[in-house]
């Protein structure tokens, strides 16, 4: 089993742009090292045959029926709007004119 050290923690904690303190690189050295030591040992298993899966429970999507139907209309949709322009809702500008949006 490989031992994830200090240094390699460190490392990846630069790419992720975190600081973290001499204790916190010690905890999560043991942490990931035991990660990787459950790895390894979920490799000695035989998955010959296994079929992969995207979730460990049988999920169903519930779909309703697409039956179209009448819609609210300008008026009730807007009704809340706490502002409008016409017949859109008004919304805070984001982006500036030098975003090249």
């Amino acid at each position: 089993m490989k031992k994830i050290d200090a240094e390699q923690v460190r490392k990846v904690a630069k790419l992720s742009r975190l600081d973290l303190t001499d204790a916190e690189v010690q905890e999560f050295s043991g942490q990931l090292s035991a990660i990787f030591k459950y790895v390894e040992k979920m490799n000695e298993v035989d998955t010959d045959g296994v079929e992969p899966l995207a979730h460990c429970l049988g999920v169903n999507n519930c779909f309703r029926d697409d039956v179209v139907r009448q819609s609210l209309g300008v008026e009730k949709t807007l009704a809340n709007a706490p502002e409008r322009d016409d017949e859109f809702f008004k919304v805070p500008k984001i982006l500036d004119d030098n975003s090249g949006a």
